[in-house]
């Protein structure tokens, strides 16, 4: 699926993550930027989580920017999944 539209979801307060999606155009690929103040202890998870979220989605053509601040994985997924639905136009969000 490609994304229809730029959504957000989440926050930047601790404990929390924001994911801001754009679509990009046809053929892009994935552009993911990742950003956290924990990288170095769970980057690796963090970026499993977000390629498993994407692909269980099958996203393409999208860019994705994400900014955590200490999240545990359950909020990842939820934020993610959020931000998606909303650039996908399945779900009311902020940036609409």
């Amino acid at each position: 699926m490609k994304p229809k539209i730029a959504a957000q979801s989440g926050t930047f307060e601790s404990s929390d993550v924001i994911f801001l999606i754009e679509p990009l155009p046809h053929n892009s690929g994935r552009k993911i930027e990742l950003y956290s103040t924990v990288m170095q202890q769970y980057g690796v998870s963090f970026r499993r989580i977000v390629d498993e979220m994407l692909d269980q989605f099958e996203m393409t053509d999208i860019h994705l920017i994400a900014k955590d601040k200490g999240a545990l994985e359950p909020t990842i997924k939820a934020r993610l999944e959020t931000a998606i639905k909303r650039s996908l136009d399945q779900q009311e969000g902020t940036l609409k």
